[in-house]
């Protein structure tokens, strides 16, 4: 057993990366609805535009990782995506033993599994919960339409009332970026929305701050925080809040505790949050 740390503040957010995509195919509304079975804090999503103007949670450029067809994601329509199989790459995992022998909750592998899950019916499903629920959305680039994925996000978050953030209306969304270009794009377009600036290169904290605005999250990955202990803490001397991605082992969310973050992004919301419970005990 892990040791325990005394518990001296509220313990980190924890993130489902992509839904409980450790279980679930990533993306889909199976591996959100685990997420949030298993008390998820808030999910992660990428999101890319269609040919006709749709944002849709895929990760990759393609689709030929996670679907049954080939081609890039904004060189297709949406019809055309949503007629792919979404689902069945996971169930030959699962099938080979990748969990163990554990079968997953059953869902509809003709639906919630298979389907493409657009982010406008990922926000309505958070919307209808019983609970509080986040939604870090990421936008991926580059892409060819450039600021239109984060003009068609805004358009989106207007949609549900979700484009200001306050303390007494506090929006469920926050963007992220790999992109300072697109970070910084997306705070002038909402500049009460949270923003978290994604890493995964050593750079100096005295340049991070030069890419983005004050108050700005930034996240870097694990390992680049394992590497470099101080890290953590240089950021939040900063005043900025850290989150980091994409945390799956014990030893990994102890390093998180160590450096003080306030978001951990998983692939395994359930056995993360455990861990959690086990490692932070009452003072």
């Amino acid at each position: 057993m892990w040791d325990s740390l005394p518990v001296t503040s509220l313990r980190p957010q924890v993130v489902a990366h992509r839904g409980a995509s450790d279980r679930e195919p990533e993306h889909t509304l199976a591996a959100y609805l685990r997420a949030v079975e298993t008390g998820a804090d808030a999910l992660e999503c990428d999101v890319r535009l269609t040919a006709d103007g749709h944002l849709v949670c895929v990760h990759d450029r393609t689709v030929n990782r996670t679907s049954n067809g080939t081609g890039i994601v904004s060189t297709l329509e949406l019809a055309q995506l949503e007629g792919l199989d979404w689902g069945s790459w996971k169930k030959l995992s699962q099938q080979h033993g990748d969990f163990g022998g554990e079968s997953p909750d059953v869902v509809d592998a003709d639906s919630e599994r298979s389907h493409l899950l657009t982010a406008r019916r990922l926000f309505g499903m958070v919307a209808d919960l019983n609970r509080p629920v986040q939604i870090a959305v990421e936008t991926k680039h580059p892409t060819r339409y450039g600021g239109l994925v984060e003009r068609k996000l805004l358009e989106l978050l207007k949609e549900f009332g979700w484009d200001r953030h306050t303390s007494v209306n506090p929006s469920p969304i926050r963007m992220m970026s790999f992109s300072a270009l697109a970070v910084r794009r997306m705070h002038a377009l909402a500049p009460t929305l949270p923003l978290v600036y994604l890493v995964e290169r050593r750079m100096p904290v005295a340049m991070l701050d030069s890419q983005v605005p004050a108050g700005v999250a930034i996240a870097p990955d694990v390992e680049m925080l394992a590497l470099n202990p101080k890290l953590g803490e240089r950021i939040r001397a900063r005043g900025r809040e850290l989150h980091v991605w994409t945390v799956d082992t014990p030893a990994q969310i102890r390093t998180c505790l160590d450096s003080g973050a306030s978001v951990i992004i998983t692939n395994r919301p359930a056995e993360t949050m455990k861990t959690l419970d086990e490692m932070l005990v009452p003072a």
